[in-house]
């Protein structure tokens, strides 16, 4: 009785919804500050790679790792004037990730990052469907669906700007933003639908993401900034929004990087 007990748990939690959020202006205002300091802060970077900004006395631990085939991940925080950035009614999540790929080449990832069409096979299953929009030069247009599981599971329809960039001959790097999210009700299934941007779930509304490539020491190393926005917490449904919101996005990027460093490690 006790197991069929949580069968019928775990299948009520599988059906909820929490109520609806609606995006609001203040909140994607106080968003896009917080992005415009990171991106000061990108700027003013003295290394090119995250990993070489570490103190020194762990640099070496941290390299030795990577070359292990180990990925190395933070959670990131950009303050203004020394104070947190208020985010009302959302949440930033904001996490840093690199991996090295041994033997492989600047052009050969950015290949990858740049081969579109493809994500849906090669990011399987968190990208359901990939498809290139548009490209002019080094800027894409691309569509992405992403389905992202736990304990519920939430498809949304993107669509993003990414726009690379060649450094120099042993590195490039990407800045892409998304243009449009939409949470799809009944994925694959006759009735399904979009819900209405902006008021939804709230479980992604924004999601941008900077790359940094980078060819040294027998290998290249790839480096993921992201940030999103979700909704806050709501009252009386923190036991099913929290877990999401505050893990998927670690474990997103966790999965994109090892990912890439598995495709380009074949």
């Amino acid at each position: 009785m006790r197991a069929t007990a949580v069968v019928v748990v775990l299948l009520l939690v599988g059906a909820t919804r929490a109520s609806p959020a609606e995006l609001q202006a203040r909140t994607v205002a106080a968003f896009d500050r917080y992005v415009q300091a990171t991106e000061q802060r990108m700027k003013t970077d003295p290394q090119f790679l995250w990993v070489d900004t570490v103190p020194a006395s762990q640099q070496r631990a941290v390299l030795e790792a990577l070359r292990r085939g180990e990925l190395v991940i933070d959670r990131l925080t950009t303050r203004q004037s020394g104070k947190d950035i208020d985010i009302p009614d959302g949440m930033v999540h904001h996490w840093i990730g690199v991996v090295f790929i041994p033997g492989t080449t600047v052009d050969k990832a950015v290949s990858l990052l740049q081969d579109y069409d493809h994500h849906a096979q090669i990011y399987a299953p968190n990208v359901a469907a990939s498809k290139l929009l548009s490209r002019d030069g080094n800027n894409f247009r691309v569509y992405l669906r992403f389905m992202m599981k736990k304990v519920i599971t939430v498809v949304v329809n993107t669509e993003h700007e990414a726009r690379f960039t060649r450094d120099a001959p042993n590195r490039a790097s990407s800045r892409i933003y998304s243009t449009r999210i939409a949470e799809v009700e009944s994925p694959g299934t006759p009735s399904e639908r979009e819900r209405s941007v902006g008021n939804d779930g709230g479980y992604l509304w924004r999601l941008y993401s900077y790359w940094r490539v980078l060819e040294r020491d027998g290998g290249t190393y790839v480096q993921c900034e992201s940030i999103s926005l979700t909704r806050d917490i709501p009252t009386g449904f923190g036991w099913l929004i929290r877990p999401f919101v505050t893990s998927i996005p670690r474990e997103s990027l966790e999965f994109t990087l090892t990912t890439t460093r598995s495709a380009l490690g074949k």
